[in-house]
């Protein structure tokens, strides 16, 4: 399966023509991770969006960096093919919220560098509103997501009191 087939699978991609995907296409990078490896750490900066090929990553956020008594880092999100992660730094090149690790051998992720693929949204505006919509509407269900779990973990802690 090509790069560009590959991508069409992705929601943020959504709505994209096969040409645009292939535009797309020619700037990925392809890599493979094992189960445990770390993709990146929390509070690193970060340049790329990575779309999820095969396997699955694990999202997960370290209570420790905020100075709590925490066990380590707690995953708050698996995410299988077709999914992204990392777009945060495609808006706002802020250090990452979380880390990416791999959660299941081989999993083939696809690689997008900011910076070429901002070069790209410029080169071909309608490429880019496309892309930034499906990216805003990505963002914001992964924030009603974590809205949920906040309010859920609040709803918990009451009622432990």
């Amino acid at each position: 399966m090509s790069v560009a087939n590959n991508l069409s699978q992705a929601d943020i991609f959504d709505e994209l023509t096969t040409t645009q995907l292939e535009l797309i296409a020619s700037i990925c990078t392809e890599k493979y991770y094992q189960a445990g490896d770390t993709i990146f750490e929390e509070n690193t900066s970060g340049s790329e969006i990575y779309i999820i090929e095969s396997g699955e990553v694990n999202i997960q956020v370290d209570p420790a960096m905020l100075g709590s008594d925490s066990s380590g880092p707690h995953t708050i999100a698996t995410l299988r093919r077709g999914q992204s992660f990392g777009e945060v730094a495609l808006v706002d090149q802020g250090l990452r919220s979380a880390s990416a690790r791999c959660a299941k051998p081989d999993t083939h992720l696809i690689i997008i560098p900011r910076e070429k693929l901002m070069m790209l949204c410029d080169m071909y505006p309608q490429l880019g509103y496309k892309l930034m919509r499906n990216l805003a509407a990505d963002l914001a269900m992964k924030i009603r997501h974590t809205d949920m779990q906040v309010r859920e973990q609040l709803t918990w802690t009451q009622r432990d009191k």
